[in-house]
């Protein structure tokens, strides 16, 4: 049993002449319930030994069966004493070329396409082991349509009204402004790829790359991904495939707009007033300007984030951000990965939530993939009711408090969007 297992792969190439090489190995530790999240290549922490006997023993693996092709042989290693050649175990092989083969492009040099495209034809391999190299360090991200936010990991769907990547760093996106992301497909929209001369340089430019995301109103993990590559002991290379559990907390915290954030919605605020954009004319009420004795003029306004009201300073001199007014007039700013929204006006009173009215609403897109209950069932709090399936994902909804289901608004394979009742729920008589 691998208390602390690492998830080592190797690229190999075989072509239809007997010759298989590999392209050395990469490290897929960082992962969130088996599923990939930040890959690398090299291995952090591999020596020459180690390697040798991976990557020989991956080789040995496609040359039994003759393979053919881009081909990935995949091991696990105990993690716990360092990389060692005889603490490393064969899992499976994948016989396609995988979603981080980027960062071997980026370590080599290589186009692997190509090379697929090569073999195919029939042509052999365009080279021999002993010409294929290794340079600096190549990081990826995979950028997921997602809400982290406390660790929940939901779908998120819609129209891309605003999709900026950074200019600066290889992006391979599946999606275009203007796109739609569905319920129906894995949820990851892009790939961010970093290559660099070592692998603190790498990591610190993905997780700047990370930062400059912009997406709106479709959610991502790109705030999530950059707290992963700035965290110490993932810099440190102390880290196998348990890491992000054990810092969940940490690393789904809901992050807060810093002082600059507000800054930039403030000045979006009153620039719109200006323009005529927002429906609320500027008054002395929500516009508060004055002087301030050696520091630069500021103006306050009084704004409203997640229903709750915050007075935000538009100083003149404050660092830019970048902003986005949308249709409805609230305002959108773009910091660190993450995207927050400012009201003008304060929430309409709509009610209640489910903890108090009873309604079970989905939140998320998805398709009904399990019915715990029936109408008349008695239910305790915390007591499953329904599962939802959206994008390989799977979503317990529970009951808010003791009560009877009064009634199911879904059957089982129905489709549901976001928001939808599911279930009403009657509470128990106190």
């Amino acid at each position: 049993y691998v208390t602390r297992p690492r998830h080592i792969e190797v690229q190999v190439f075989g072509d239809s002449h007997g010759d298989v090489v590999h392209l050395y190995e990469r490290d897929c530790s960082l992962q969130r319930r088996h599923q990939k999240v930040i890959e690398e290549a090299p291995a952090p922490g591999m020596d020459e030994a180690t390697r040798a006997a991976v990557t020989s023993a991956a080789v040995k693996a496609a040359q039994a069966v003759g393979y053919v092709g881009a081909g990935t042989v995949e091991f696990i290693a105990d993690a716990s004493q360092g990389l060692k050649p005889d603490r490393i175990w064969f899992m499976e092989m994948n016989t396609r070329l995988q979603v981080e083969h980027p960062v071997t492009e980026m370590v080599t040099g290589l186009d692997l396409v190509e090379w697929q495209l090569r073999v195919a034809a029939g042509e052999p391999l365009p080279l021999q082991q002993d010409e294929i190299g290794l340079m600096g360090h190549a990081v990826e991200a995979r950028l997921y349509a997602e809400n982290t936010a406390g660790g929940q990991f939901l779908p998120s769907t819609g129209t891309l009204e605003h999709f900026r990547l950074p200019p600066n760093v290889r992006a391979d996106a599946g999606v275009d402004e203007g796109g739609e992301v569905t319920p129906y497909y894995d949820p990851m929209i892009a790939k961010l790829i970093v290559h660099a001369p070592t692998r603190e340089q790498a990591l610190a430019e993905l997780a700047e790359a990370c930062d400059a995301v912009e997406v709106f109103p479709v959610k991502t993990n790109a705030g999530f991904l950059a707290r992963c590559l700035e965290a110490p002991d993932f810099i440190a290379g102390d880290v196998d495939t348990g890491f992000i559990e054990r810092n969940l907390a940490e690393l789904t915290a809901p992050a807060e707009p810093s002082p600059a954030a507000l800054s930039a919605a403030a000045s979006a605020a009153l620039i719109a007033d200006e323009d005529g954009l927002s429906e609320e004319a500027p008054t002395p009420w929500r516009a508060l300007a004055g002087f301030r004795l050696n520091a630069p003029p500021a103006t306050s306004v009084r704004l409203f984030h997640q229903g709750k009201a915050v007075m935000a300073e538009a100083i003149e001199t404050a660092a830019p951000r970048s902003v986005l007014l949308t249709q409805d007039g609230d305002i959108v700013v773009f910091e660190a990965g993450d995207t927050f929204t400012f009201a003008v006006h304060p929430p309409a009173a709509d009610g209640v939530d489910a903890a108090s009215d009873g309604q079970v609403r989905s939140p998320m897109p998805g398709k009904v993939t399990q019915l715990s209950v029936k109408a008349g069932d008695v239910v305790v709090k915390g007591q499953p009711l329904v599962t939802l399936e959206a994008m390989k994902m799977e979503h317990a909804l529970a009951a808010p408090f003791d009560g009877t289901v009064e009634t199911l608004a879904v059957a089982l394979g129905d489709q549901v969007s976001e928001g939808a009742t599911l279930i009403k729920l009657t509470a128990a008589a106190a």
